[in-house]
């Protein structure tokens, strides 16, 4: 196995830090506001997200920060806003792959962060905007 350069373990720690966030934050608005959808649906595949990334830390050997989120994750007064917040996680969560993405040329770092900006864009945002649509 070739060691990771310092982008490409860069990489992987924004992009674990943001999945965390995310995390952290739908779980925080089920705990104030109940099951509710879609954040019931997406937190499942948030920490989908975080395992497919701490595979890829395993892989590397390289050691996971903690999640610096878990008691610090936004918090809000309706719904609405939160399904408003997660519109604009989800866009800056596409952007950040955007750039991580030019951080590494490897094969199964690249699908990993393929997928999970693919997921966010293709799945978590429209479900927050129809979220959001619904008041």
């Amino acid at each position: 196995m070739t060691s990771l350069n310092a982008a490409e373990v860069q990489g992987l720690l924004d992009a674990l830090d943001d999945e965390y966030k995310s995390w952290s934050t739908y779980s925080r608005v089920l705990r104030d506001f109940g099951e509710i959808r879609p954040f019931s649906n997406i937190v499942q595949a948030e920490q989908r997200h975080v395992d497919a990334l701490l595979e890829l830390f395993a892989h590397y050997e390289v050691t996971p920060p903690p999640n610096r989120w878990h008691s610090d994750a936004p918090r809000y007064i309706s719904v609405r806003e939160a399904c408003e917040h997660a519109i604009e996680g989800e866009i800056a969560n596409a952007a950040l792959y955007d750039r991580v993405l030019q951080s590494t040329n490897r094969a199964d770092i690249v699908g990993v962060y393929r997928a999970l900006q693919s997921a966010s864009t293709d799945r978590h945002l429209p479900a927050f905007r129809r979220c959001a649509a619904r008041g």
